[in-house]
């Protein structure tokens, strides 16, 4: 018997989102996951999103609009939506941008509550079947590791935000009523030990775990039990993927291997530094997105102190209330350091940045002068992703790479072989293999399975 790789994972996941293998990648953020990384995964019919986060309005609708020109509605893409912690108010524009191009499907991340922007997305759109169930036009993949989030993705979306949507017109009342009969989302993918956003969770705990929680609201709410779960986080190997679809797993999403491909929007010096990481060359430090509640990501830590330093700006923020409280010694190591440039000048470039695009949120800061400390130091956190992207070596210091362990199982899956050298890799070539030999390597579990029991160590009639 030969297990197939289009075999693994649910039908109706490649049924709905039209792909040959129930396999995704993740949207990595600043536009890694870059549009020529989509298109080559369309036409491989495998699912890909587009990597927003982080990026200004008009380059995601320049970005969006040429992806759908060029693939259409049909073809499997979609968009990563990034929840802002910061400016929630660029969500709606972000959804105008979406509902404009006619994408079809997102992935949700970093959500700790689903907001009104991601309800306005689901429900436009929403309409009654031939076959009298509620169609949504709009499908979310939601990206999450805690039970509390993946219930709220379960079950119908809020009827406070629906009330609220309704009458400012963006849903109509018959979709308000539709509303209460589909979940919120199509799939869940659980996240554990990924890069970027994580919780550092086990997937052999937290895909069971989220399995039983699907049946349990589904035993009050059966939409959700409609809802597919996939697992992501760790799988940089056929056999972490293969492991991930014997526990359960609908589909697999993989992140931090498609950062070393041809098509990733990141600079040759981060690949080949991602291309050299062994499995214990990762570790945490405080999101910027999310600075002041303290959330975390998971970075490239060889080659680069940017864990520390973001760590230490976190710990200084905790402890003291103003930027001028900060001792001078240590403010000017920032400034030398971390920064490249004085504080002043730091504050110049991010007062003038929310002046144009959140005004209230400048005036809180000055009035605030713990407020301002933070916007301060989550400004580290743009310039270490800035310098990343364009591989500038004298800076590889403050370079953030989001990345896990996932990426150095695929170096040592891929090592000996004419992909060790990721000039040679391309995404859909990446993802095609990975199932490919993640089928193979579950044919063979089955053949040693089925080859029948060795003598028995145990006592028994016969041999007593």
């Amino acid at each position: 018997m030969s297990i197939r790789p289009e075999a693994l994972g649910a039908p109706s996941f490649l049924r709905a989102h039209n792909v040959a293998l129930a396999y995704v990648v993740g949207g990595m953020v600043k536009g890694i996951a870059s549009r020529a990384m989509v298109e080559r995964l369309a036409r491989a019919r495998l699912l890909g999103f587009f990597g927003t986060g982080g990026m200004a309005a008009a380059q995601i609708a320049d970005e969006v609009a040429t992806l759908a020109r060029t693939l259409g509605q049909d073809a499997p893409w979609g968009v990563n939506f990034l929840h802002n912690f910061v400016m929630p108010e660029a969500e709606e524009q972000v959804v105008d941008i979406l509902l404009r191009h006619g994408v079809r499907c997102i992935e949700a991340s970093a959500f700790i509550v689903p907001t009104p922007a991601l309800v306005r997305y689901r429900l436009t759109g929403l309409a009654m079947g031939a076959d009298g169930h509620p169609v949504a036009r709009h499908r979310i993949m939601a990206k999450v590791s805690r039970p509390e989030v993946a219930r709220r993705f379960l079950a119908a979306a809020d009827p406070e935000i629906i009330r609220m949507l309704v009458a400012r017109g963006h849903v109509t009342e018959a979709q308000a009523a539709l509303a209460a009969r589909i979940s919120l989302a199509d799939d869940l993918c659980i996240e554990a030990d990924s890069g970027g956003h994580t919780d550092r969770q086990v997937a052999l705990a937290l895909v069971p775990s989220m399995l039983r929680l699907r049946a349990e609201v589904a035993g009050d709410f059966p939409p959700a039990g409609r809802v597919r779960v996939g697992a992501a986080g760790g799988i940089g190997a056929p056999e972490a993927a293969a492991a991930a679809f014997v526990l359960g797993a609908d589909f697999v999403l993989t992140g931090s291997l498609n950062q070393c491909t041809v098509e990733a929007a990141t600079s040759d010096l981060v690949k080949d530094m991602l291309a050299a990481a062994a499995p214990q060359d990762f570790d945490t430090a405080p999101a910027g997105d999310m600075f002041e509640i303290g959330a975390r990501v998971q970075v490239l830590k060889r080659g680069t102190l940017f864990a520390a330093r973001a760590n230490r700006l976190h710990e200084l923020y905790r402890s003291h209330a103003s930027i001028e409280d900060i001792p001078a010694p240590v403010l000017r190591e920032i400034e030398e350091r971390y920064f490249g440039r004085s504080v002043a000048a730091v504050w110049d470039e991010t007062a003038r940045h929310y002046a144009a695009s959140a005004p209230g949120a400048l005036a809180e800061a000055e009035a605030n002068p713990h407020k301002k400390l933070a916007m301060i130091f989550r400004w580290y956190f743009i310039h270490s992703a800035r310098l990343a992207l364009a591989g500038e070596v004298g800076a590889r210091s403050n370079f953030q790479i989001h990345a896990g362990p996932a990426m150095a199982a695929c170096n040592a899956w891929l090592a000996g072989t004419p992909l060790a050298d990721w000039r040679r890799r391309h995404v859909d070539d990446l993802g095609i293999r990975l199932m490919s030999e993640a089928a193979d390597h579950l044919t063979r579990q089955l053949v040693r399975w089925t080859a029948g029991p060795p003598p028995s160590i145990f006592p028994t009639e016969s041999n007593r």
